[in-house]
């Protein structure tokens, strides 16, 4: 990538990343190319082909198409320093293949305790059956992650925020200390993407993206995403094509028409997000608000030196109360569905149990939480809502 790309607008490199003229083939977006089968004019040519390097040429389906190869360059456009970026049916298959490139039987993994569950499990049951041990340490560690790291120690993967409780990781000292052992660092970025912490820039071997939150942006497609820092990539292609991996053409086209408008909905995800953090933090039923801007939030020193900004996902505590109090709050919303995942359009409320995933940090909250997706609503209706679940919340309690 040139200097004048890496200074581009954020509005601008959404817009014309990945678009390679050979690809779009004079269309404003990359078209559908689906494929199994390649054809070659010769067995000459099916030989030569099956000798040379596949990156970016036609080979056989599983290898890609342009519809897939023009989200993956994009991807990799808007990561600073990046060599290369490999495309994966969900953000799950993203973080083991990303995984698996860097582990063998016998190595160990640093896991920091707020991680993603669905990660915590492939450590203490794939990872584990595999021979590869986890110990899970603070995510508030920071440099003292130097302490923890021991001669079978080959990779530490970070989570910032933690998708639950929201602790902002020192990543510049964790990857200061893994780089001085040579030990390898992944980061699961899918709250502030690309646009709000370059991952790469800062020293991150292999960042993570669950491209079915803020890339696609409409609840509508499982995708995910690993780029990987020079001397990196190959390994990590070369594990991805060994395990099969593959994304449908049909959900990179919709990825790359939502990467669009990305930038102008983290925008608003932002702004809307920031006003209700806000707002829910003078309510008296609410206890604390765990949203990386606010000064409250465990790491928020570390967002306001390394974040170009927030997105629209954060949790708050309820002052007392117990499950059915909370879901009294949550059943009665009409502007916030119930369900997982995050990033698309729409709000979404969630009851988390945070104390149900944690290994070496323990939790002591002053009541329940409760996670919430900001979408696109607006914000004025989205309160005038929590107000009423807040009332229910009080009288229930």
């Amino acid at each position: 990538m040139s200097k004048t790309d890496v200074q581009k607008g954020d509005f601008t490199r959404v817009v014309s990343a990945g678009r390679r003229k050979e690809w779009t083939q004079g269309i404003v977006n990359t078209p559908v190319w689906r494929a199994s089968t390649i054809l070659y004019d010769s067995v000459a040519d099916l030989r030569a082909a099956g000798g040379r390097d596949t990156h970016h040429r036609l080979f056989y389906g599983r290898k890609g198409t342009p519809t897939q190869w023009s989200l993956a360059d994009a991807l990799t456009e808007l990561e600073p320093g990046a060599e290369g970026t490999f495309l994966y049916p969900s953000g799950v298959a993203a973080i083991a293949a990303a995984l698996l490139s860097v582990l063998s039987p016998g190595d160990e993994l640093l896991l920091p305790d707020s991680a993603y569950d669905p990660t915590r499990s492939m450590a203490t049951g794939l990872l584990k059956r595999m021979g590869i041990a986890t110990r899970f340490y603070d995510p508030l560690i920071g440099a003292g992650i130097a302490d923890l790291i021991a001669d079978k120690t080959r990779a530490i993967i970070m989570e910032s925020p933690g998708s639950l409780t929201f602790e902002v990781q020192d990543v510049p000292a964790i990857v200061a200390a893994a780089k001085a052992r040579g030990v390898v660092t992944l980061l699961d970025n899918t709250w502030a993407t690309p646009l709000f912490f370059t991952a790469i820039a800062h020293g991150v071997d292999l960042t993570i993206l669950a491209c079915t939150k803020y890339v696609v942006g409409h609840s509508d497609v499982m995708l995910g995403s690993v780029s990987a820092a020079p001397g990196h990539f190959a390994r990590l292609r070369d594990t991805s094509f060994q395990l099969g991996q593959v994304a449908s053409p049909d959900d990179c086209w919709l990825g790359s028409r939502g990467l669009r408008t990305m930038a102008i909905r983290l925008k608003q995800h932002e702004a809307s997000a920031l006003q209700i953090a806000q707002w829910l933090a003078e309510q008296p039923e609410v206890a604390s608000v765990l949203h990386p801007a606010l000064p409250s939030c465990p790491g928020h020193a570390q967002f306001v030196r390394d974040f170009k900004g927030s997105s629209g996902l954060f949790s708050f505590v309820l002052n007392g109360g117990d499950e059915a109090a909370r879901a009294a709050l949550i059943d009665g919303l009409d502007h916030f569905g119930i369900g997982y995942s995050w990033g698309g359009f729409e709000s979404l409320a969630l009851p988390v149990d945070p104390q149900r995933y944690r290994t070496v940090t323990r939790r002591e909250d002053a009541g329940p939480l409760v996670r919430l997706q900001i979408g696109l609503e607006d914000p004025a209706d989205l309160i005038a809502d929590l107000a009423a679940g807040l009332e229910r919340f009080s009288a229930a309690r």
